[in-house]
């Protein structure tokens, strides 16, 4: 198959599209694939503990940078002996599974795409994790692999994940099969659904505890922007009766062979989900749409006086709106004859247009909120904070800073992996650059030790004494503290981001055009008055 293949448009027999393929997806690694780490169940975690423990503790240090806030609903249903297998919407690449691993009660066992597991550096690390490869049907009719190969990496990963599972472990895997920049989700794949259902015959083999099938959502306020909010929302669980498993089914996973379910108890399961799932999604045929519900949310709050602080109020809140307008399932209406909806829908471009939202708007939701001096004093002293830590933060953030930028914004993988590619730069990039930023940290200072000792009068080497040992321990110590240094530096870069936003947000407030204004105040008194006549 040429390039050209590749990178063209193909249709299967049920008129889907299949994507088009990144530069990283169209190399498939067969011998390396084979030879990825099986995950043990026999432990604490299916990989190695120590790589585990600290890659997801690096991972909620940068993911506190990442973004501004970040909730979850009640986790308590999740806590239980039997495994979990949850299913999302897929938007924004390798933060919606992150999101989910971060929040969720229960170590995991991963099934990822098949390049994560081959490529440099971040596929040594998760083959430590033991993340099992799959092959995904575009990869397979693009000729990225013949269907013998395909059929066995994915039989033996989706064995793998069911054995995780059914030892009492959680696991993501996404219905839709790729990550998108929809409003709304795709068509549904049928991996996740076949792959409980064998852990469900394997707990049932083994007399364990039975899985559970957990709708999940995945809410990002603007998933490709820095300090965006995040909203890991579990939602009630589908529950899979051990009497629903064949008997033939249980023997031969008892075995070690992968089997497929029955049909009928795969579209089920499948069908079950279509109907749970997107309720927890923005489910709108565009953002125009999604965003005329939040506005929406936010003018008939204000008019409650309940004022929707948290981005997890307003998720539900929008969703209340959003239902008044679709049956359980489908979408709503492409166009509309409602004039409140058309009304937000245009408020919500007008604000989209200056970078502004709902939260934008006044206790009196036809006006845009005025500035609070008190911020600014509060604004001043945090990029006091960041400037004054400004040299150790260039020194130890400034090159992630730059590739993921760069990296973000020249993928070929779509909107949705720019923060993906923003979060492994500062992860990635800050294990191999914060111990040379903290030698050259070390060298500055000993260059620069008798400037330091006539400014201050204190000579740093000889901070603990004056023997070789001494000084050795005293530069190991400002080695060891010079981490949390970089640590804080790129919290006070996050806090004077926020403020620059905050402050941007102002000033297009105020300096919004006054036909603007005046277009939106007319709209928003025009949506004040249908809602009040409801």
């Amino acid at each position: 198959m040429t390039q050209a293949d590749l990178d063209t448009e193909v249709v299967v027999h049920n008129g889907e599209v299949l994507p088009i393929l990144s530069a990283s997806a169209k190399k498939m690694n067969m011998e390396k694939l084979l030879r990825a780490p099986l995950p043990v169940f026999n432990r604490s975690t299916p990989g190695s503990p120590f790589w585990t423990w600290l890659g997801f503790w690096f991972c909620r240090r940068v993911s506190a940078i990442q973004f501004r806030t970040t909730s979850s609903s009640s986790i308590e249903e999740l806590d239980h002996e039997g495994g979990s297998m949850c299913c999302g919407w897929h938007t924004n690449g390798l933060m919606d599974p992150l999101g989910i691993f971060l929040q969720h009660p229960k170590e995991f066992v991963v099934g990822s795409r098949h390049d994560l597991v081959t490529r440099f550096f971040l596929g040594w690390w998760t083959r430590k994790l033991a993340v099992q490869p799959v092959v995904r049907k575009a990869e397979l009719l693009r000729g990225g692999c013949t269907e013998e190969e395909a059929n066995h990496i994915n039989g033996r990963s989706l064995l793998s994940l069911a054995s995780g599972i059914a030892h009492g472990f959680g696991c993501v895997l996404f219905p839709e099969g790729t990550s998108h920049d929809k409003a709304h989700m795709i068509r549904f794949r049928t991996g996740p659904m076949r792959t409980v259902l064998a852990a469900a015959a394997l707990a049932k083999a083994n007399g364990q505890p039975m899985p559970k099938l957990v709708p999940t959502g995945l809410h990002f306020r603007t998933k490709e922007h820095f300090r965006t909010d995040q909203y890991i929302e579990f939602g009630q669980a589908i529950i899979i009766d051990a009497e629903m498993i064949p008997e033939d089914m249980v023997e031969a996973v008892r075995k070690k062979d992968w089997v497929e379910p029955p049909a009928e108890l795969v579209h089920h399961f499948r069908d079950e989900l279509e109907r749970r799932l997107p309720k927890l999604t923005p489910h709108a045929q565009t953002w125009d749409e999604h965003r005329g519900f939040h506005v929406l949310a936010h003018v008939k709050s204000r008019m409650e006086r309940a004022p929707l602080n948290q981005w997890s109020e307003e998720v539900h809140a929008a969703r209340k709106i959003r239902e008044k307008y679709q049956s359980e399932t489908s979408l709503p209406p492409a166009t509309t004859s409602d004039k409140l909806l058309e009304n937000a829908i245009e408020a919500g471009k007008i604000l989209e247009k200056h970078r502004l939202d709902g939260r934008d708007l006044s206790s009196n939701p036809s006006q845009l909120r005025k500035a609070n001096p008190l911020l600014a004093v509060k604004s001043l002293v945090r990029w006091s904070v960041f400037f004054l830590f400004l040299p150790l933060f260039l020194l130890s953030l400034g090159f992630q800073l730059l590739m993921g930028r760069i990296l973000g914004d020249n993928t070929d993988e779509g909107l949705d992996a720019r923060t993906s590619y923003q979060f492994l730069a500062a992860m990635f990039g800050s294990m191999i650059v914060w111990p040379l930023a903290s030698l050259l940290l070390v060298g500055v200072l000993m260059w620069q030790s008798a400037s330091i000792e006539s400014l201050t009068g204190v000579d740093w080497m000889t901070f603990l004494g004056t023997s070789r040992l001494q000084q050795t321990c005293t530069i190991l110590i400002v080695i060891l503290v010079s981490f949390p240094l970089f640590w804080i530096s790129g919290h006070s870069f996050a806090w004077a981001w926020d403020d620059f936003v905050d402050t941007r947000k102002a000033w297009n407030r105020k300096m919004m055009p006054k036909s603007e204004k005046q277009r939106l105040h007319t709209l928003i008194q025009s949506m004040v008055e249908t809602l009040e006549s409801r």
